[in-house]
């Protein structure tokens, strides 16, 4: 048994709470009680559980401060985003994904949904282990110490009507019965969540998503799709199908309490209710959708209409969720000029128990008996936190990645103070090794 002493503690319910004493065995929380410091390890600072980054694409790490030279769109962003794509093979990916999971761990996510379309050679032909790609991502997170929801992504087309072109024909597996196929054989290990994914309306045909939506149903696995991040997506929805993305996806069945919509930006009215009657969470990537220039979404009208927030960091233009947290709030100040549309707790809540459970990890995400034992724990007396009241809102709107100092899962320590340049330094070899090929 371990146990910690939490100077301040945000435990996912309340107010912050002074000196908690959290007892820990077999990885959840035994006991979480006031008490005394004594013979108990130390955690100064604001303690608050483990962050959820429900949206990666690890590779697009690689693209950091590379796309910022060049005027143009989210379209013309793309471009060199499949020049990553084209480069990869399994091994590189490994040491890429690893790299970007250690930059996450030392910011205070302890557990990542890696929404996986990188599948097969360049050729698009299937490597002697067909899930080489997904092993190498869950390699990666077993030895950065970040907990995986595999979002196994099935990718069809180019766009609605349309085959794979290019590097796209690294991402399809032909069909979606074919990509159940290859799923279904993945031996993954008991501790990454499996999941499915419907890469978007305009890569996967709304006859295939009947297998995806299916399959995640069949084993109860948590479903993501990308949602109306374009008002060219919806256009070609619009013109092909007669409908929304929004309903083509529940028409297929894809709409519910175990789906995350990631980034929902050019919703209709009618579409945020359809999304909130069903449950379904709304993944916001403030970071990676303004730095693509895609919109500013409704987040509120979401979550008031039904469906959960969860954030993440996506193109990881950014790794930090307390940026992700306030910059939903942010946004939406400037969307509608006004302030205070969500509070410090609200977006907690998204960023750590909400964000967890629509990845299918129900037990992770508070501090609380009977939880999984992931600690985060913020310095109070940076430049950033200094004199801001070391509770909630210190969290959300004053720190950073920068400012975790300790971070804990399944209560054992696997990032302080002094990984993060250890963690940097491995990421500018990668990086610079996998442009120089």
């Amino acid at each position: 048994m371990t146990t910690y002493w939490l100077e301040r503690a945000w435990t996912g319910a309340g107010p912050v709470q002074d000196g908690l004493l959290v007892e820990v065995q077999g990885g959840v929380f035994t006991r979480v009680a006031a008490g005394s410091a004594e013979g108990a390890e130390r955690l100064a600072g604001l303690t608050i559980p483990g962050l959820a980054n429900c949206h990666s694409h690890a590779f697009h790490r690689a693209l950091r401060g590379r796309t910022q030279r060049e005027r143009g769109t989210f379209w013309t962003w793309r471009e060199q985003m499949y020049d990553v794509a084209s480069r990869l093979t399994p091994d590189s990916y490994f040491e890429l994904a690893r790299a970007t999971y250690r930059e996450m761990v030392t910011t205070g996510i302890t557990s990542v949904g890696e929404f996986h379309y990188l599948h097969h050679d360049p050729a698009g032909r299937p490597y002697d282990d067909p899930n080489a790609m997904s092993h190498a991502l869950v390699a990666a997170a077993g030895e950065a110490g970040i907990r995986i929801a595999l979002l196994d992504t099935c990718y069809l087309s180019s766009g609605i009507g349309s085959p794979p072109q290019g590097v796209q024909l690294r991402f399809s597996d032909g069909d979606a019965e074919s990509w159940a196929a290859r799923v279904e054989a993945a031996q993954l290990g008991p501790d990454v969540r499996l999941g499915a994914a419907i890469h978007s309306v305009r890569a996967v045909p709304r006859e295939q998503m009947w297998h995806v939506t299916g399959w995640a149903e069949q084993h109860q696995a948590p479903l993501h799709v990308h949602l109306s991040e374009q008002v060219a997506e919806n256009d070609a929805c619009r013109a092909a199908y007669g409908a929304t993305p929004a309903e083509v996806l529940e028409d297929a069945g894809a709409l519910g309490p175990r789906t995350s919509a990631v980034h929902a930006t050019h919703l209709s009215g009618p579409d945020i209710e359809l999304l909130g009657a069903s449950g379904t969470s709304a993944c916001f990537c403030p970071t990676t959708e303004r730095d693509l220039g895609d919109g500013i979404g409704p987040s509120r009208r979401l979550h008031d209409a039904g469906a959960p927030l969860t954030l993440g960091s996506d193109s990881h233009a950014v790794v930090d969720l307390f940026e992700e947290m306030r910059a939903v709030e942010l946004d939406e100040r400037l969307a509608s000029q006004q302030r205070g549309h969500w509070t410090a707790a609200e977006l907690l809540v998204a960023s750590t128990c909400a964000g967890h459970r629509s990845l299918g990890f129900g037990n992770v995400g508070r501090i609380e008996v009977g939880a999984a034992a992931d600690l985060v724990t913020l310095d109070t007396g940076s430049v950033r936190t200094a004199g801001t009241g070391a509770d909630e809102c210190t969290a959300v709107f004053a720190a950073s990645g920068t400012d975790v100092v300790s971070v804990i899962r399944d209560g054992a320590v696997v990032a302080g103070r002094d990984d993060r340049r250890a963690a940097g330094a491995d990421l500018d070899r990668v990086v610079r090794s996998l442009w120089e090929r």
